[in-house]
């Protein structure tokens, strides 16, 4: 199973309104066809009621880290809302320094 796959299964513990798991790998250094190393989280949850930001990216640590590891995961942008905070878009992801040249 895919690292992509891993984490949003891992996530659903949280019962999302809204999950995206996005793999942002070719956009940076040392990209290959089926590289899986750097994701963004966008996730909408009532789990997250009553936690500041660090709580809510804790919890996803938490939850993805036999993920994050050496030869796995390097990178994770996340996002993480209360569905009242939710306004359908999370921002854009910066361009990597390191991202092939085209």
């Amino acid at each position: 199973m895919s690292l992509e796959q891993q984490l949003i299964e891992r996530l659903q513990q949280l019962q999302p309104t809204h999950l995206e798991v996005i793999n942002e790998s070719a956009g940076h250094g040392g990209y290959y066809p089926g590289k899986e190393s750097h994701f963004k989280v966008v996730i909408v949850s009532e789990a997250f009621e009553g936690l500041r930001l660090v709580q809510r990216h804790q919890k996803i640590y938490t939850l993805a880290a036999e993920l994050l590891a050496p030869n796995a995961i390097h990178a994770l942008a996340i996002h993480a809302y209360l569905p009242s905070e939710w306004q359908g878009q999370a921002p854009d992801s910066p361009e990597c320094a390191h991202a092939p040249k085209a």
